[in-house]
């Protein structure tokens, strides 16, 4: 595995932890992961109730609580970390003002199109902004915007498919539907970014459903420069979720893994769970909402509070939440350290990339006979 750079940021190695929410990927994975020379990254959802401050004042707490979150993983790790920040969050702008005022190296951003997301940006700004897309036709969209209003340009893409965990930018049709895979998305956003080789190299990270060093090496096959892994973290002594919901993971099974309607108004990717199914039933309701922190969410139409629910599984509370997860987090089978992960994600890749060398060495050698 090669060294790349996102802006002015060398990374050691081509592998993003992706921003887990609520409470999963906080600074004990973050700086775990970018001690081992990856990118570690914050999620900014529900900060509020992980540092309920403020009485009644959770806007207020969030930016608190991202505050301390990225002066602890800074107090662990000198290596790169990101904060990821949806579109969706009502708090979006507070987030985004309090990463860049704390030096966060990278601000990741999805669900929603970051079209003014460089305007935050101050002239002695470090920060580098890589949004998250679903399909090339999203990234050409940005690329245009930022470069016409910012004469900016992304330090970076990622490209998350529908294998993701969370919440999908996919249609529900599209999410099994080959057309949309992540292997035909990859070449495509690559196409978008080398519209622009001439002003910024544009590297393009591939995300959702990534778990393995052989998946890294195909992915970079088609052009990825990077990759961002989340699934495979949560099972690791580092991430901050509780045990039980590590557990949720280790224990699950292919078909346990399924799609559900979120209350944002996008699929979801999740673990089964009674709750869920009660979910389904219709017997979980909301009886208010305290914070209003996701913009779509409309709570006199939602099912259940998609913040609550999330929050109450990362505490181990899994009667009244459930476990977001990627298409292959059932392959999960124990508890790791990161360490032990990325030392398993480089000897996959090498063993991936030695085995289609001697392939093409055994066509050279056919082709000379």
């Amino acid at each position: 595995m090669n060294p790349f750079f996102i802006g002015n940021k060398e990374i050691k190695l081509p592998i993003i932890q992706g921003g887990m929410g609520i409470a999963v990927s906080l600074s004990g994975l973050a700086s775990a992961v970018a001690n081992e020379g990856g990118v570690g990254v914050i999620s900014c959802a529900g900060l509020g109730l992980v540092y309920p401050k403020t009485p009644k004042n959770y806007l207020k707490d969030c930016i608190w609580g991202l505050r301390e979150e990225i002066r602890k993983t800074r107090e662990k790790t000198n290596g790169i970390i990101g904060v990821n920040i949806m579109v969706a969050l009502s708090n979006f702008s507070d987030m985004v003002h309090t990463s860049i005022s704390e030096k966060i190296d990278i601000i990741f951003s999805g669900a929603g199109l970051p079209l003014d997301l460089p305007s935050y940006l101050t002239p002695k700004s470090q920060t580098a902004l890589v949004p998250i897309v679903s399909s090339s036709r999203a990234a050409q969209v940005i690329c245009n915007k930022w470069h016409k209003n910012y004469s900016y340009l992304p330090d970076a893409l990622v490209v998350e498919g529908p294998k993701a965990g969370g919440h999908l930018g996919f249609k529900k049709e599209q999410i099994e539907d080959e057309n949309y895979s992540l292997e035909r998305l990859i070449p495509d956003v690559v196409a978008v970014a080398n519209q622009y080789k001439a002003q910024k190299n544009i590297p393009v990270i591939a995300a959702g459903g990534i778990y393995t060093g052989a998946d890294i090496y195909r992915f970079m096959k088609l052009g990825a420069a990077a990759v961002q892994l989340g699934s495979i973290f949560v099972t690791t002594k580092e991430c901050d979720a509780s045990d039980a919901f590590k557990q949720v993971y280790i224990h699950s099974s292919k078909k346990d893994i399924v799609i559900i309607d979120s209350p944002v108004g996008m699929p979801g990717r999740a673990i089964n769970s009674e709750f869920i199914q009660k979910i389904n039933s219709g017997s979980e309701r909301p009886r208010t909402c305290p914070f209003h922190c996701i913009r779509t969410c409309n709570c006199t139409q939602s099912p259940y509070c998609i913040i609550k629910v999330l929050y109450n599984a990362a505490k181990g509370n899994m009667e009244k939440g459930y476990v977001f997860a990627g298409a292959n987090a059932y392959l999960a089978k124990k508890i790791n350290t990161v360490k032990e992960v990325f030392e398993s994600m480089k000897s996959e890749y090498t063993i991936a990339k030695q085995s289609l060398e001697r392939q093409l060495g055994n066509i050279k050698k056919y082709d000379s006979l």
